[in-house]
Order: C-alpha cells, then structure tokens, then sequence
C-alpha cells in the first residue's frame, strides 16, 4: 500500500514536470517569434506530410514577406471576414462563439466557428489537426500566451503568413501569386475580399473558384471592409 502511493505520487510529479516543461517550450518559441520569423507551422508540416504521401516531390509554395509588403486591402479583408474584434478583444470573442454556438445547435452541425485570429495562429503554430480532449485548452493556453506577449500586429503579421489558402499554398505572399500572378502588396479591394472568404475553406476553393457562397461573401467582406480598423 505504501509503496503504491509512493508510486502514484512519483507519477503525479512527472506528469507535473512534464506539463510544465512543455509550458516553457511553449513560451520560449512564443519569445523567439516575437523577433524572427517562423520558418514553418504544426499545421504546414502536417500537410506537407499529406501531400508527399502521394507525391513525395510535392513542395509547399510559402514565402515570407514583412507587414508593411501586404496590401492593406488584404488586412482589412481578412480581419472583416474572420475577426472584427481583432484590435478590441485579448485573444477571445465570448460574444462571436455564443454566436456561433447557437448558428451550430440551429443548424444541427457545425456551420460557423468563433475562433478569433489569435485562436487560430495558436492552433497553425503548434497544434495538429488531431482532435483530442485537451486540444481546446492547449489552444486557450497559447492564445493567452500570444495575446501577452506578442503585439497585435506580430500576431497579425505572422497569421497572414502562415495559413493555408489553398492546396498547398500558404501565406499571402504565396495566395496573391497562386491566384493573381501579382504580390500580395498590390492586391485590389477585390481581389483581398475573395482571399479573405477562401480562409475557412481554402482547398475546396482553390477547386472552386466560382463557387457561388464564396462569390457571395467576397461581396459581403467587400461592403465591410472599409470599416474595420488593422494594426499599424
């Protein structure tokens, strides 16, 4: 008995020590980003996977281009599209996921999401697309972590870079070429509204390019846009 407890308490302290250096990997590239540029993402590594599984030359197209090298048309687009709230709120939209909890229960299944900007960099940064008991909170915790650390506009900045906007196409820089055969600092007003409408299905998009919902909400972003406001 007494060495079954002494047992558990040695475990508790492992599993202890292991959540906590995992929590200083966490904030050590959370400081490092602060400064230098992420070469990668959880998210583009795991698709990359995917991709050389059936075609082991298969190359992401990705590249890296400071915030003031994006079209404001795009920053404006893309924060009217998936995060009004952006500047106002510290990393959680309470309001836009009740919001989107009762579109889900109306609908019977999961048709809008209310995860904020930051929410979303936290999960491409370091999580998979595994979907697992503590995800939500392991994306909680890094949120927070993000929101304390980093401006908003290196949140920004870094999110325009790294999500996927197409099969195999990640960042702005690399979605403005794909698409416009231009950079992503010379995007139009239009052309920024149906990148930012592509962001929560880019793939099926990238197929689907006069898909009439995507049409419909480039024309949505494109009337809301101008009244938002973007980090400087």
């Amino acid at each position: 008995m007494v060495l079954t407890r002494h047992f558990f308490w040695r475990l508790v302290l492992v599993i202890v020590g292991l959540v906590l250096c995992y929590q200083l990997w966490l904030v050590g590239h959370v400081l490092w980003w602060v400064q230098h540029n992420p070469s990668t993402s959880a998210f583009m590594d795991a698709r990359l996977d995917v991709m050389q599984d059936k075609d082991p030359d298969a190359e992401l197209h990705h590249k890296w281009v400071p915030y003031e090298k994006i079209s404001k048309n795009l920053k404006r687009a893309v924060i009217a599209s998936e995060d009004a709230k952006f500047l106002q709120h510290e990393g959680f939209d309470w309001e836009g996921m009740q919001d989107a909890w009762e579109k889900n229960l109306k609908k019977g299944k999961i048709v809008a999401g209310g995860s904020t900007i930051s929410q979303q960099l936290a999960k491409n940064l370091f999580l998979s697309g595994k979907r697992t008991p503590w995800r939500k909170a392991e994306e909680a915790m890094i949120t927070l972590m993000m929101e304390n650390i980093m401006s908003k506009r290196r949140i920004f900045e870094i999110y325009l870079n790294v999500i996927e906007w197409g099969d195999g196409v990640f960042g702005a820089e690399a979605a403005a070429r794909h698409y416009y055969r231009k950079s992503a600092k010379n995007l139009s007003a239009g052309e920024a509204a149906k990148l930012a409408a592509m962001v929560p299905n880019p793939r099926y998009y990238d197929k689907n390019r006069s898909d009439r919902r995507l049409l419909r909400k480039t024309r949505i972003i494109q009337r809301r846009m101008n009244y938002v406001s973007i980090p400087r």
